[in-house]
């Protein structure tokens, strides 16, 4: 089937990525946008726009019945869900097929297999890929928590059992966290994913998060993209990925991908998705989770491959074959992606609201920015803190982070604080340039200390060169315009 209009049930920059290869491989596009987005930069690069009801998540994007009355009244032939909201939704999948819309992922079946992160585990450990210890099934109650956490032994990781983004999630360092851990995870499951199932298994201390991109068509044919490093987090929520990995030696990337694909093929996948592992200090690596759709971090591969995966997401859903096999696949040089957040990283990353006053976007050779920033853009509370991704290419890991440097000094956001800061620190960090990392990065290396000095460094000095004013006086005067400027 070759479809002539998709919509795209999502916002921000995820949905301005969808919308151009959209309109590269010829579609009519359709988008949608809660009162909050009515300005959007992807309401005006798109075909047609239809307003959602409602202002919170839940009543607008999530709303499952109001989405798949504005695909049909549009006459939309597919979906494509970006990723977050309905993405890893089995129920919204199901109901676009019975509306006689395409889903552009994978099918019920498979999200609610794979993308249930508790019958994941159990697949995993039937086709014998490593897990940590814990539950293959959703916590009863706190007793049951204390009573497998006695077992495994402690830390322990409290996880919705839907869902993804490090959303759910709480690590329990003894039997008095147990109560307050699972009461936050549950609701902050809810609040995401409308599903307050969590399970519990064992907290690897200092791992490093490797992940594996898959490519699946419906005809029993899966390959793997190569490997992403993603070890740069807070609240389990990623801050900096790369690709590939320098801690993979060839026969370890081998036997990881064997078992990812081994994964997709068991569950009878079909399009994009990531497999995640943990990789502990003695090299052992460990199954996470199945992410049943497209990755924030997709372009670090896309720049590697030189693959267009949203492109490749149409063509599987179109029902055409993959095209490849193993063996042809190439990576060629070393890609890193910077998320700039609204968030204060001098705060604890809290999340910075306002109103973007200015923004200078990077340019230059192998330099890409995912944004959905214009100047008077709101930045409300209601949605994910993410304003850009900036993600750059060149032929070895050393080279690209100069390069990403660079673009980060290049990069201007005035109105709210954002996490350009950290990402300039992160640049210039030496257990970062040796790639000594793990999930610990933040914890051990952004100290207060560190997070003191780089107010003088990144934020005070910086927006008083580009203000072109020297003295602090009149520097502190004209920041009130350019409020946050980093």
């Amino acid at each position: 089937m070759k479809f002539k209009k998709i919509l795209i049930a999502n916002r921000s920059e995820i949905a301005r990525r969808v919308v151009r290869s959209a309109h590269e491989c010829g579609y009519q596009t359709i988008t949608i946008a809660s009162p909050h987005d009515g300005n959007a930069l992807y309401v005006r690069e798109a075909g047609e726009f239809h307003s959602l009801r409602g202002n919170t998540p839940s009543e607008s994007y999530l709303d499952v019945a109001q989405v798949l009355t504005i695909a049909k009244k549009a006459k939309a032939d597919a979906v494509h869900p970006g990723y977050g909201f309905l993405s890893e939704n089995a129920y919204f999948s199901d109901a676009c097929a019975k509306a006689g819309i395409k889903f552009i992922g994978p099918t019920p079946e498979a999200i609610d297999l794979l993308g249930d992160k508790t019958k994941a585990r159990t697949l995993a450990k039937k086709l014998g890929v490593p897990t940590p210890g814990g539950t293959t099934e959703a916590l009863r109650d706190e007793v049951e928590a204390v009573a497998i956490a006695q077992k495994i032994g402690y830390p322990v990781m409290l996880k919705a059992a839907a869902g993804g983004g490090g959303k759910g999630m709480r690590i329990v360092e003894s039997e008095s966290g147990i109560p307050e851990g699972l009461q936050r995870a549950k609701s902050e499951a809810l609040s995401s994913f409308g599903d307050d199932r969590v399970y519990i298994e064992k907290y690897i201390t200092s791992p490093r998060h490797i992940e594996f991109q898959i490519l699946a068509d419906s005809y029993g044919n899966a390959i793997h993209l190569g490997e992403r490093e993603c070890s740069i987090q807070r609240r389990n929520q990623k801050l900096i990925e790369e690709s590939p990995s320098v801690v993979l030696s060839a026969s370890m990337r081998k036997e990881m991908g064997d078992a990812a694909i081994s994964l997709i093929k068991e569950a009878k996948y079909e399009g994009a998705g990531t497999v995640e592992f943990l990789v502990d200090a003695a090299g052992k690596y460990y199954f996470l989770e199945v992410n049943t759709r497209l990755q924030v971090e997709h372009p670090v591969t896309e720049f590697v491959t030189g693959m267009d995966l949203v492109r490749e997401q149409f063509r599987i859903a179109e029902g055409e074959k993959l095209g490849m096999q193993q063996k042809d696949i190439f990576t060629r040089g070393h890609s890193i992606e910077a998320r700039i957040q609204a968030e204060d990283v001098l705060n604890d990353f809290l999340p910075s609201l306002g109103k973007i006053s200015y923004v200078r976007h990077p340019g230059g050779a192998f330099v890409r920015n995912d944004s959905a920033l214009f100047e008077g853009m709101e930045v409300s509370g209601f949605y994910d803190s993410l304003l850009s991704k900036l993600i750059v290419w060149d032929l070895d890991r050393s080279k690209a982070i100069r390069r990403m440097q660079r673009a980060l000094e290049e990069m201007k956001i005035a109105g709210v604080s954002t996490t350009i800061p950290f990402a300039r620190f992160v640049m210039e960090n030496k257990t970062f340039q040796e790639c000594d990392l793990s999930t610990k990065f933040v914890e051990d290396e952004f100290t207060q200390e560190v997070r003191d000095a780089l107010h003088q460094k990144y934020i005070d000095t910086n927006a008083n060169a580009f203000l072109g004013v020297r003295s602090y006086s009149n520097a502190k005067r004209k920041r009130k315009l350019f409020a946050g400027i980093e």
